[in-house]
């Protein structure tokens, strides 16, 4: 008995309400382990900073434990008894495949905040492995993709023969974390991507771009093409073969990088890294509550069939950081629950199109034309 309270009980709560929280000392980290309560969960923080997960465990009256990703003794050692794992840990280029071998070694489900296409790509080679398991590998249940998978996947079925996928989206009245500011650098100089024909192409980014319109939050937005995570996702969860990808960003920064080509070598140069890391890390480490509670994250998609028939439709999300960490909470429920699909899914695949309408603040404006 645990204060009169069977020891079975109190397991069976522990297996329904808690997940391990790696990388809960990043922003999305500590935003998931601050809201993780709302939820009616109980997160165990983790990862290799011992006195930032300590401080922050303590400050949240949570317990922790501390493994490197380099030391998969370590690792294994922190997975015991897990049987859920949300990484929140970037770069998921050098964090995934660590952490997923580690819950296939200790058949815990696996979810994440990525959005990088290669590693999507790379996390969908598990699927036979997490199928004999009996567990799920959900990569993207953030803002990278759940609101654009999810719109992508209404799309598709109110217009079942599409063949071209346009996703785009803003963030207004908000930055980026510090996290997603260094994974962003990582990948500075380096091509994007297009699907065509279901195959990833390489193409310069910002190569095409376009205006949209926000009706409902008196928004225009000038969109870039950029390699976002539904290049992998969208066409694992829709299967349609040609998609691009947009990001809102100011017209005149879109015309300074079309001219990218001819300084790409100097942008991948160590020099200019360090030069950007240090602006980086001088700067607060993401947006506060208050700027949060104000931002909104804009979503708009299209698709169009081989006859020229389109759709569209347009999303009204909260802010990003606060949808990620209420989407990973939403997941990490369901998952603990009983509720998942094993193998490789995405967060559509998983759960359908109106996953994304179980989070408050969203609305979703379909515009057929």
């Amino acid at each position: 008995m645990l204060n009169g309270i069977p020891f079975c009980f109190v397991s069976f709560l522990m297996q329904t309400t808690s997940f391990l929280l790696y990388g809960a000392n990043g922003y999305s980290g500590e935003l998931i382990a601050r809201f993780a309560g709302q939820y009616g969960l109980q997160p165990i923080l983790a990862g290799r900073n011992h006195q930032s997960i300590a401080s922050l465990a303590k400050k949240l009256n949570l317990s922790f434990r501390i493994a490197d990703l380099n030391n998969p003794t370590a690792l294994q050692a922190a997975l015991t008894g897990i049987s859920l794992v949300v990484n929140a840990a970037g770069p998921y280029d050098i964090t995934a495949k660590p952490m997923i071998e580690a819950c296939m070694q200790a058949n815990a489900h696996y979810i994440d905040l990525n959005g990088d296409t290669d590693v999507f790509e790379i996390l969908q080679q598990y699927n036979g492995r997490a199928m004999q398991k009996n567990i799920m590998v959900l990569p993207g249940a953030g803002f990278d993709v759940v609101p654009t998978d999810c719109l992508a996947l209404w799309l598709k079925h109110h217009l079942p023969d599409a063949n071209h996928l346009e996703i785009a989206f803003a963030i207004i009245g908000s930055g980026l974390s510090r996290g997603t500011s260094i994974t962003t650098l990582q990948k500075l100089g380096m091509p994007g991507a297009v699907r065509k024909g279901g195959k990833l192409v390489p193409e310069p980014i910002g190569k095409r771009g376009m205006w949209i319109d926000f009706p409902e939050s008196n928004q225009r937005s000038f969109m870039m093409s950029i390699p976002w995570g539904d290049i992998s996702t969208a066409y694992f969860s829709t299967g349609i073969p040609d998609i691009e990808t947009y990001t809102g960003i100011s017209k005149a920064t879109w015309i300074f990088l079309k001219g990218q080509i001819l300084f790409n070598w100097l942008l991948r140069t160590s020099l200019v890294h360090r030069i950007i890391r240090k602006i980086i890390y001088s700067k607060s480490p993401g947006p506060d509550d208050h700027k949060r509670d104000k931002a909104v994250s804009l979503i708009w998609g299209k698709v169009t069939n081989p006859s020229g028939k389109s759709l569209t439709a347009r999303m009204r999300c909260p802010e990003a950081y606060s949808l990620t960490a209420f989407a990973v909470l939403l997941i990490a429920k369901k998952i603990l629950e009983g509720n998942y699909k094993p193998g490789y899914q995405t967060p559509a695949s998983a759960y359908g199109a109106d996953l994304i309408m179980e989070i408050p603040g969203v609305y979703r404006d379909p515009a057929p034309h």
